[in-house]
This record gives structure tokens, C-alpha cells and sequence, in this order.
């Protein structure tokens, strides 16, 4: 750095006046450089938010409250990677995972691996995703459950499926079978699921295979990765005033030239700029909406399994006595949260994924 010399000039005003501007330029810099990273502080949490169940700002860009697990096994589902302890979600979330689990298998798949859903409270991850914010987001392996239970090192080793080839970005032949076409027009057909990412070659296959009713192709998305699992996002629930929709999906198919810009050179060329930081690696709480400062600072459950779904209604985690206060109202104006016994199915706007945009740092 280039160092700017001031002219001594016998003139103590002066010199003063100068070094009182730097020290102010100083100053000013470094509240900024200071402050803790949002996905430091969301990172830390182990437990959520004992509160009414309720998303907050957009799926990059949130956090949430009143967050429920995932138990580990269940009859149709194991959980995947369980030491990041992203198995939780919106109460919503979970209950539709769990649905999905138990009609795919009456479909003939064999069970749901899950991969990474959220973070106790949501926020920015450490590591991988750029969503996964709110709790309305998972991700389910596209390889299908063993017939043997996995063990708890398994599950943290064991490698998914590739079911894409990396040169030519289409499926492999011998992988794809009509039951991972069946599984995904399972989640495409709930009205909460507003859009699937898949890798393109995925849509693709679908695309050129799938016959009669088509109509759910279109919650189904090309996106980067998702070669080995799909993600599934829902959208926002009653209770959450403050969650930010996505853009409308397209009315048709997806098949058209949308998905053949995918096969083109552009999507794949190199990152001109591959050293940039990523979004979650500068964003400061400052950075999300005012209310994840609440969800941060909010009481936890007693323990993980007080605030695990089990199933039947929308669980909402409650704190040890005394009882957990509601966020602001600022964070809930419009609304008394999620009733006990409130139907996870609710029906809600058909909205989904925008058409493709530039490479982004993740997902």
C-alpha cells in the first residue's frame, strides 16, 4: 500500500486535523470488519428456536423459528450426515418429508435417504448451501434406502449415487429406473411443493420419457449439481408474514428451450472469478432480516427429542418453564402462529423457480 507523505508545514492545527481524519476513516471501519459472521452465530446453535413455527425472510436470505426434527430413523426414511445436525426444518417441512416417505414406498421405492434440510434455527451454513435458510428446503438422496439398517458411521461415509454422466450431463442409462421417475412425480404431486431442482440431464430424462399427464414436469427445475439427490423446496406457510416467495414457475412443461440453454457451452464454462468469496462467508446479521436476532437470542427445548416430529398435527418446540414468549411482534403482526392441531397440507400459491441465471455459489 502506498503510503501518502503530509507535507510538515510547522502547523500543529494541521498535522492535527490530518491524523484526526484517519483516525476517523479507521473508526468507521471497523464495526464492519468486526461484526460476527451470520452463519458463525447460526452455526452454533444446536437446538431451536422454542417459539411459534414461523420462516423469515427469503430461502438465501432467512432464518426460522419453532423448528422440529426429523427423527433420525423411521420406518420408510434414515437420516443421512447426521453430525451436521441439519435435520430440521418448519414443522410443515418435516410433515411433508415424512408423507413423502410413506407414499413413495407404497410406490415401490424402498425408503428416502435424507440428506441436509436446516440448521436448528436456519441462517447461513457453515459449509455447502446457499438456501436451506428458512426450513422450507431438503434435499433426498436419489439412491434408495438399504434393505439393512445403516449404521451411524455408515450414514456419515456412505457415498450417494452419481446418476449423471460429467462430460456429456446426461443420465446414466443404467442407473435411471421408472421408480426414480415415480418418486419425484410423487413430490412434484403435493400442493405444497413448489419446485424440484434436479440436475439437467435429470430433466432431461424426464423430459424425453415421462408420458401422459406432464403437467408436473413443470415444479420440476435444471439446476447446477443435484446429480445425486434431489431438492425439494415448499413454500411459505401460514404463520410466517415475513417469508419472502419465489418467482413464478413457467405453466409449461419445461422442456422446451429453457432446458436446452443447459446443453449449451455457456452453463459450463469456468468461474471467471473462482476465488470470490461466497455470499455466506460475508453476510453479517445485518445482512438478514432484523428478526433472526430474536430467533437467535430466543430460549431452546429442553433437548432435541422434546422438540422432534413425531408426527400427527404441526408440533411446535416448547421451552423448560418458564414458557417461551412468541418473537416481536414485528416478526408475527398479522398472525397467532401455527394452532396445534393446524392441517400440514394446507394448500398454498403455485409458485416456483425463475428461468436460468448465471452460475450462483451454490444452492
Amino acid at each position: 500500500m502506498k503510503t501518502v507523505m503530509l507535507p510538515f508545514l510547522g502547523k500543529t492545527p494541521l498535522l492535527a486535523a490530518a491524523l484526526g481524519l484517519f483516525a476517523l476513516v479507521g473508526f468507521a471501519t471497523q464495526p464492519a470488519a468486526a461484526e460476527e459472521r451470520a452463519k458463525d452465530l447460526f452455526g452454533a446453535k444446536k437446538l431451536p428456536a422454542a417459539t411459534s413455527a414461523q420462516s423469515i425472510g427469503f430461502y438465501s436470505k432467512g432464518c426460522f423459528a419453532g423448528g422440529v426434527a426429523i427423527p433420525m430413523d423411521g420406518p420408510t426414511w434414515e437420516v443421512m450426515r447426521p453430525s451436521r445436525n441439519r435435520r430440521w426444518g418448519h414443522p410443515t417441512m418435516i410433515a411433508v418429508i415424512e408423507k413423502l416417505s410413506r407414499d413413495a414406498a407404497a410406490d415401490g421405492w424402498p425408503g428416502l435417504l435424507i440428506g441436509d434440510i436446516s440448521q436448528p434455527r436456519g441462517g447461513p451454513m457453515m459449509t455447502g448451501h446457499a438456501s436451506h435458510q428458512i426450513g422450507l428446503d431438503a434435499d433426498i438422496w436419489l439412491t434408495p434406502m438399504p434393505s439393512h439398517p445403516l449404521s451411524m458411521a455408515q450414514r456419515e461415509s456412505m457415498s450417494a449415487t452419481l446418476m449423471v454422466d460429467e462430460k456429456t450431463h446426461l443420465v446414466k442409462d443404467a442407473l435411471w429406473t421408472p421408480a426414480h421417475t415415480r418418486l419425484l412425480k410423487r413430490a412434484a404431486s403435493y400442493s405444497q411443493v413448489e419446485r424440484i431442482l434436479v440436475n439437467p440431464g435429470i430433466k432431461k430424462k424426464l423430459c424425453d420419457t415421462v408420458k401422459g399427464d406432464r403437467s408436473w414436469l413443470r415444479k420440476v427445475r435444471p439446476f447446477w449439481g443435484h446429480d445425486y439427490h434431489f431438492h425439494m423446496r415448499i413454500g411459505c406457510q401460514p404463520g410466517s408474514p415475513g417469508c419472502k416467495a419465489q418467482e413464478a414457475t413457467p405453466d409449461d412443461d419445461g422442456c422446451g428451450k429453457p432446458l436446452a440453454w443447459w446443453f449449451t457451452q455457456e452453463p459450463w464454462r469456468p468461474n471467471k472469478n473462482p476465488d470470490a468469496p461466497k455470499a455466506r462467508d460475508l453476510m453479517t446479521m445485518a445482512n438478514l432480516p432484523r428478526e433472526c436476532r430474536a430467533v437467535l437470542d430466543a430460549p431452546a427445548p429442553a433437548s432435541a427429542e422434546a422438540a422432534t416430529y413425531h408426527g400427527g398435527g404441526a408440533p411446535v418446540a416448547v421451552a423448560p418453564e418458564p414458557e417461551a414468549p412468541s418473537l416481536p411482534a414485528t416478526a408475527a403482526s398479522g398472525t397467532a402462529g401455527l394452532p396445534s392441531a393446524v392441517n400440514a397440507f394446507t394448500a398454498t400459491p403455485e409458485i416456483g423457480a425463475p428461468l436460468p441465471r448465471p452460475r450462483p455459489p451454490g444452492n
